[in-house]
């Protein structure tokens, strides 16, 4: 993927893969909870926890394999060393945003607004959304440092931020358990403003790109 709101060979948009892997979890998990609700028995709750389990990992799997299509999708292959560096920082642009947007929308929003604490209504929709906007965005900004490679200025720039980038890696697990504290939230918060930054020194604007999930927000 190349800048936001494009599409792959499909005709899918990046926003509208991510929206369906939302969905079908969000969807999966509001069933699964009307049950419990009609289930009272330990043993039924607890199966419906397992099933909101397995539906989680099946949507996080659905999204990995989205976003190795974006990664897939054939792009033009740049000749001079100036296109490539143009190139470079389109892609950077666009994965970075779109990481941006997500952690903004599904993790620091939310969490401002106090829906992941406990008693808080939604709060397992929220969690949900949040664990799979973690794993997303820390996709995505991995795919972002790839992409800074093919510019000197912009591979200078963001290279201290590896480390703390590949600390984003179990964040989303953390976020969906409803187990992430400050830190967590600061670190995501952080490296984004750190991504940011790093890409005004190479000259480019990293703007937050959030994918429509209007059925799922309010």
């Amino acid at each position: 993927m190349s800048v936001p709101g494009s599409t792959d060979s499909t005709g899918t948009t990046a926003g509208t893969r991510f929206r369906r892997a939302l969905t079908a979890v969000v969807l999966s998990c509001a069933l699964l909870a009307g049950g419990a609700t009609a289930c009272g028995s330990a043993s039924d709750r607890a199966a419906v926890a397992g099933a909101e389990e397995a539906a989680v990992a099946e949507a996080e799997q659905a999204m990995a394999a989205a976003t190795a299509a974006m990664d897939a999708v054939a792009e033009p292959t740049p000749s001079t060393s100036a296109e490539r560096q143009k190139f470079a920082k389109t892609r950077f642009v666009a994965n970075a945003g779109l990481a941006a947007g997500a952690t903004y929308q599904w993790i620091i929003k939310p969490y401002r607004a106090g829906k992941f604490k406990k008693g808080a209504k939604g709060r397992t929709f929220a969690l949900i959304k949040a664990g799979l906007a973690g794993a997303f965005a820390y996709n995505r900004l991995k795919a972002a440092l790839e992409n800074a490679k093919g510019d000197p200025l912009l591979a200078k720039a963001v290279a201290p931020l590896t480390a703390g980038v590949e600390s984003l890696k179990g964040l989303g697990s953390k976020l969906r358990k409803g187990e992430a504290g400050d830190g967590d939230i600061g670190t995501f918060e952080d490296m984004i403003n750190g991504v940011k930054d790093a890409g005004k020194k190479a000259g480019v604007d990293v703007k937050d790109q959030v994918p429509s999930t209007s059925e799922l927000t309010g």
